[in-house]
C-alpha cells in the first residue's frame, strides 16, 4: 500500500475527516504500508496538502474530496447553517482540541455542563473529558464562576492546573475576569481566539483591573493551538513505541 492510501484509508474509516494529530496516530499501524523515512509525520502532513484526495476545513483538520458532500454539518458548515451555529460548531472544535491534548498529557479534563452534549468530531465532549464533576478545590463563589471556564485541566491533587476560555467573538474581557477569581491558585490561564484579536487581548490585559494576572495569563491563536494538537499526537506515538 503506498504512503497516501494509507492516510486516505484511515481517514475514510474515520467518516472522511480527521484531525492530522489522530492521522499521526493511526497511519503508522497499517503493516502493509512502510515509511522508509525518519520523518513520517512530515511526510503524513504532506501528503494532507495534495489537493488531488484532500481539503482542509480549519487549522488541525483535513478530509478527503471523494466524501466532501457526506461530511456532517457541525464537521463541514453548508451555506444554510447560521453564523451563529458556525461559531458554535468551531467554539467546540477548539474545546475538544484542548480536552484532546489534556487528556494525552495525563490531566483530568473538564467542560462545563452546558457543553458536554455538544458534538466535537462525531464524539460528544462530555465523553472525551475524563471527569463528570469540577473539583471542589475552594470557596463555593469562586467555583460558580470557574466551572463555566470553556476547558479545565486538573492535576492528580484534583488541582487546576491550566485553564482555557475559548474566544472567537465574545469578549476577552469577561474571560479575563473569571481568571482574576482564581489569581490565588498556582495556575496558567489561555484566551484561545483566532490571530486577529490578539492586540485586543494585550490592550485588556494592560487595564489596571488584571494587574495580578498580568504575567500569567497567555494568548494562544488557533493555529498555534492545532500545532500543539498535532505534536503532542506525535510525542505520545513515539513515546508509545518505546519502554521506560
Amino acid at each position: 500500500m503506498k504512503q497516501h492510501e494509507a492516510v486516505v484509508k484511515v481517514m475514510a474509516e474515520n467518516g472522511g475527516y480527521a484531525t492530522l494529530g489522530f492521522l499521526n496516530q493511526e497511519v503508522l499501524k497499517i503493516k502493509d504500508c512502510i515509511w522508509n523515512t525518519k520523518t513520517p509525520f512530515a511526510s503524513i502532513r504532506r501528503i494532507v496538502q495534495d489537493e488531488r484526495f484532500f481539503f482542509k476545513i480549519k487549522p488541525g483538520l483535513w478530509a478527503l474530496k471523494s466524501f466532501k458532500d457526506k461530511l456532517p454539518v457541525n464537521v463541514l458548515a453548508t451555506k444554510e447553517v447560521s453564523k451563529a451555529k458556525q461559531e458554535e460548531f468551531n467554539h467546540t472544535y477548539y474545546q475538544g482540541l484542548l480536552v484532546e491534548i489534556g487528556n494525552l498529557k495525563k490531566f483530568q479534563t473538564f467542560v462545563p455542563n452546558q457543553d458536554k452534549n455538544k458534538i466535537y468530531l462525531g464524539k460528544k465532549l462530555g465523553a472525551i473529558s475524563n471527569i463528570d464533576e469540577f473539583y471542589k478545590f475552594t470557596y463555593d463563589n469562586i467555583l460558580q464562576k470557574a466551572r463555566t471556564i470553556d476547558v479545565s485541566w486538573f492535576n492528580e491533587r484534583k488541582m487546576p492546573h491550566a485553564l482555557f476560555e475559548v474566544e472567537h467573538s465574545t469578549a476577552i474581557q469577561n474571560s479575563l475576569l473569571k481568571f482574576v477569581e482564581l489569581q490565588d491558585f498556582n495556575v496558567r490561564f489561555y484566551i484561545v481566539a483566532g490571530e486577529v484579536r490578539k492586540r485586543e487581548f494585550e490592550e485588556k490585559l494592560s487595564l489596571s483591573a488584571f494587574r495580578s494576572i498580568k504575567n500569567r495569563a497567555e494568548f494562544m491563536s488557533y493555529t498555534y493551538l492545532s500545532d500543539w494538537h498535532t505534536k503532542t499526537y506525535e510525542i505520545t506515538s513515539l513515546e508509545s513505541s518505546l519502554s521506560f
